[in-house]
Order: C-alpha cells, then structure tokens, then sequence
C-alpha cells in the first residue's frame, strides 16, 4: 500500500498517481481505479505515453544536454582540434539507468493500448446512485462500497489465488484518487474532531488486509494537508506501507528562493516498508526534490 500525501493544488500527486497506472497497463497487469473527483474513464484517457527504449534514451539525452547547457552548444565546442574525434569517456557514472518505463508526459497514452489490459472503474456519484445508501461495518457508505467492489474484483478474477490452474496469474494494480476528501463523504478534511474519525482508519485496515492475501499493489493519494487531526494522519501512516508526501512549491516562499530555483517541489519520503519485520526503515537520502520538465518528471 503507497500512500502519497497530495501537493496543495493536486497537481504533481495526480501525475505520480497517473505514472503508476501508466506502468500498470505497460506491464500488462489488471487495473481498478477509484475516484469521486474525476471519472475514472477520463483518467485512463489521460495517462502520459511510454517512451520505447530507443526514443527513452534520446529524450534522456537530451534532457541531460538542456540541463547541462541551456544556452545552446555553439559556443561550447571550443577545443583543440586533436581531441575533437576521440572516443568520448564518461566521466561521471552514466545517467541513463533503466528502471521499469519511462513515458512522455507531453503526449497521452494511444487508445490501443489502453485497451490492451483488463480495467474496472469505481466512480462513487454512479454507485451512490445505483442503490440507496448502506452502511455496513459502522463505516462511511462510500469506503463500504469501494470495499466491496475491491473485493468482488479481486475473488472473481482470481487475484486472490483461487483456481491458479485455469487462470493465467496477473497483478492486479489499484488507485484511489483524493481519499479522505469531502467528496467521498468524509469530514476528516473539514474539523478538527470529525463525527467519524475512524472510517478512514477502518478503510485502510480492511483494504492493507485484502492487499496482503491477494496479487495486488495500491496507490492511494490524500489531501494530508487539509488534515487538522494529527492523530488521524499518525494511524494512516502506521496503516501504510510506503508513506510518500509531495510539497509543490507553487505559492510559497521557496518559489522565489534561489536555492530552489529549478525544481518545482519536494518529496519527502516518510516511511519506507520493512515486510516482516519491527522497525521501520528510515530513508538515506532526506533531501529528495521534483521538477516537471517539458516531458518528464523527475526526482533527484
């Protein structure tokens, strides 16, 4: 379970969100994606294109070279004739590594492939519609509702192990977009003792639950900031496996800082996941920052 705190404006949590279902459909997994915001069908519609590996590493370049040299390379080539046709040496370790895909967020993913996977979509104002509302498991009628939905996917498809000999296996990537948010019903966002403080934490529970005995990963975004109860966000981080918050500086003083003058925001990385053991792992690298280039976001 990836928990990513959103950015004040939902700006850069929602590409990182649209990253993780991007990498889903290139690997050929099932998706299931959840909104009360925004219809899931529009979502897949706008997940950024993955770049192949020939056009990977020549983006890569020349994002690098931009970077490197953003005046333009006339002047730079200013070097005595005799070394103009060695070979060029890498001086520092490459920068080109491949992990998992890469993709163009300046173009949308072709239809074709999105069609190629399996996906399920949970819009909650049709489901809310659909029937009249339950609550079930003294928990918010919309949490419920997903949760059965989750579940129903997962033991009819086969996510949950059941006839491996007729079923080709499959991971099965889910997404919940802006949970927590008053659009699902909740009013954690809105006071500081919220009439239903558990509902989240119930939610969560259930779903780490339905995570663990099944094939399936789980990005959730929130709007942290709209939190007032820190009590609330200490049980959802300890109800996560990966904690991951998203600062944009878009409206604050490090806007202007320049410190910060090419980057866009930081990633603060708040809990790392240890399976099967008591402690937590705490993070190396404290100072992680994001920009959004051109085509690619990138942290470093």
């Amino acid at each position: 379970l990836v928990f990513t705190e959103e950015d004040k404006y939902g700006l850069y949590s929602n590409l990182l969100f649209k990253y993780f279902l991007a990498e889903g459909i290139v690997c050929g997994h099932d998706l299931f994606v959840a909104s009360a915001k925004e219809h899931p069908d529009n979502i897949l519609k706008e997940l950024p294109a993955p770049l192949l590996d020939d056009a990977c590493r020549k983006e890569l370049e020349d994002e690098a070279a931009a970077v490197k040299n953003p005046e333009g390379s006339q002047d730079s080539m200013k070097i005595a004739w005799r070394y103009q046709n060695l070979p060029k040496m890498e001086t520092s370790p490459t920068t080109y590594t491949k992990f998992g895909h890469y993709y163009d967020i300046s173009k949308k993913m072709s239809p074709e492939l999105c069609q190629s996977v399996k996906w399920h979509s949970f819009y909650l104002h049709e489901e809310l519609s659909s029937e009249p509302e339950v609550k079930t498991w003294n928990m918010n009628s919309g949490y419920a509702r997903l949760l059965q939905s989750i579940h129903r996917i997962i033991s009819q498809e086969g996510f949950d192990g059941s006839d491996p000999q007729k079923k080709p296996r499959n991971i099965l990537r889910i997404g919940i977009q802006s949970l927590g948010s008053v659009l699902w019903g909740d009013d954690v966002c809105c006071s500081d003792a919220p009439e239903d403080p558990h509902s989240l934490t119930k939610f969560l529970y259930v779903l780490r639950g339905l995570l663990r005995k099944s094939l399936s990963a789980c990005i959730v975004t929130m709007p942290a900031h709209l939190i007032q109860n820190k009590a609330i966000m200490e049980r959802v981080t300890n109800l996560s496996d990966m904690v991951v918050g998203l600062e944009s500086f878009i409206g604050s003083e490090r806007e202007t800082n320049p410190l910060y003058k090419d980057y866009h925001g930081l990633v603060h990385v708040r809990q790392i996941p240890r399976l099967n053991s008591l402690i937590c792992d705490v993070s190396d690298t404290k100072d992680l920052a994001f920009r959004l280039k051109r085509k690619l976001f990138t942290i470093e």
